[in-house]
């Protein structure tokens, strides 16, 4: 294990734009700095991100930071802050020792404590459901339920206490029907479970879904009758795995293979379907149109770069997070079994965000992260795309200013799917400072109509959702 301490660099740990911040804190009413804030926006935009509580043990990656919370709260014109750790069991025990107790993902895990040979940091993403949030974990393990007005975690989410497989980050609300669609996946046979959690928080559907061998899925897509899971061809090199290592390969022989089930399906009602081999780490949305399913995501062409060097002992999580992604399109027929497929833009773009009330419906517009070619990740603007043309309009942060995933927050009298706010973090690099802006959806290259100081700074992070007022604040 090569020690933290160690006299390289790691940008993800001692960057100001990754670093991690120490306090817990709340603020009643942030300082305007720039234009006014819509006394219609009404709720709550959060956002999860890494940020890790003890000095790591070993070589630190991105992901292995703690999940913090980060929110912001819309009401009457007025805006507050707070900001708290997910308090995981493995957090639990970390704060008690004082100290970290988990290697990360680049170390040997065999001394990890033995509850939880893989730390699950809670740290992906997080939705809201059942009345509070949810924070979740990419590698899939326990949600964890948060009080949504006070960030305090309330305690693992079972489900009523039928949940008996993990969850992986990208689990999917139907804002119609309150439903919770999620996916697990192991190294274990069958290698992946496909569920639906009621409205109420109970599990009312758990299947087995069998793959070729364990896979990495990383996200899914639902439409009012259907879920898409995938089987994609970057997974562990089998050949390293029976050495007692690990070792991301991408299987270029290989198709993608989208796996389209009924919501509430059994495995044998599932139905596979091939295209060019690739690697999604977002879904847009999809919807149901005909006879075919429409997937809209971003697509990794080639998501194993090969390494430099130049990075020394992380060199391989540098040239991973050098994401290259693409707005691209999948249509899946039903009846004939046959996939169409194409790019809709040369872009470097991802972390997409809709309007959540169209999610598995026919929707246009979605709102990309734009990714620059800098050695470290860095979102550099925001893309409004209309997915059915691949036009896109810009709007980018400035020189030296970064930005992380936004969230719609629809206008309570909305008469169009971008009737709308957008909402995200700006770290700027030389004043070394966070603030919270606000766009206008529909009039998307007019910039900012507010800018926002946070009383601290927010390091750069994963996932974020918006929590509309009438449920959040009752």
């Amino acid at each position: 294990m090569i020690e933290a301490n160690t006299t390289f660099k790691n940008p993800y740990y001692e960057e100001s734009l990754y670093a991690p911040v120490k306090d817990e804190i709340y603020v009643d009413q942030l300082t305007v700095l720039e234009g006014k804030v819509p006394t219609d926006l009404y709720g709550a935009y959060v956002r999860n991100g890494p940020n890790p509580k003890h000095e790591p043990k070993g070589r630190y990656h991105w992901f292995d930071g703690d999940g913090m919370l980060h929110a912001v709260y819309f009401r009457d014109g007025k805006v507050s802050y707070r900001n708290r750790y997910v308090s995981t069991k493995a957090f639990q025990h970390e704060s008690i020792e004082g100290k970290a107790l988990w290697a990360g993902l680049m170390e040997n895990k065999r001394d990890n404590p033995f509850f939880e040979k893989e730390k699950n940091t809670s740290n992906t993403d997080v939705v809201f459901h059942n009345n509070h949030l949810l924070s979740l974990w990419y590698r899939a393990g326990q949600p964890y339920k948060v009080d949504a007005l006070t960030l305090k975690t309330i305690g693992v989410e079972d489900f009523g206490g039928k949940l008996n497989c993990n969850v992986s980050a990208h689990s999917k609300v139907d804002e119609h029907t309150g439903e919770f669609l999620f996916f697990d996946y192991g190294a274990v046979y069958p290698y992946m479970m496909y569920g639906v959690a009621s409205a109420s928080g109970e599990l009312t559907h758990c299947v087995p879904i069998e793959l070729p061998g364990p896979r990495l899925p990383h996200d899914i897509a639902i439409t009012t009758n259907f879920s898409i899971l995938m089987d994609l061809p970057l997974f562990n090199d089998p050949e390293v795995s029976k050495l007692g290592r690990y070792s991301v390969k991408f299987f270029r022989d290989l198709p993608s293979r989208f796996g389209i089930i009924p919501r509430y399906g059994g495995a044998d009602e599932i139905r596979w379907f091939e295209a060019e081999p690739c690697y999604i780490y977002h879904t847009i949305n999809a919807w149901e149109e005909g006879d075919e399913i429409v997937l809209i995501g971003c697509r990794v062409k080639d998501p194993c770069p090969p390494s430099t060097k130049e990075g020394g002992p992380i060199e391989r999580m540098l040239a991973f997070l050098r994401l290259d992604a693409h707005l691209y399109y999948w249509r899946f027929n039903l009846k004939t079994g046959t996939v169409k497929e194409g790019a809709l833009c040369d872009m470097n773009t991802e972390f997409p965000t809709i309007n959540l009330q169209y999610l598995g419906q026919k929707s246009r517009f979605s709102y990309n992260v734009h990714m620059n070619s800098q050695s470290t990740l860095k979102f550099d603007g925001l893309i409004k795309y209309d997915t059915w043309t691949g036009q896109s309009t810009p709007y980018m942060f400035g020189n030296g200013r970064y930005g992380t995933e936004a969230s719609f927050a629809p206008k309570p009298d909305a008469i169009s799917e971008d009737d709308g706010y957008l909402v995200t973090y700006v770290y700027d690099e030389v004043e070394d400072r966070s603030e919270l802006i606000i766009l206008d959806a529909a009039n998307f290259d007019l910039g900012p109509i507010a800018r926002l100081l946070i009383p601290q700074k927010i390091p750069m992070g994963f996932h974020a959702t918006w929590v509309n007022g009438e449920k959040l604040f009752g």
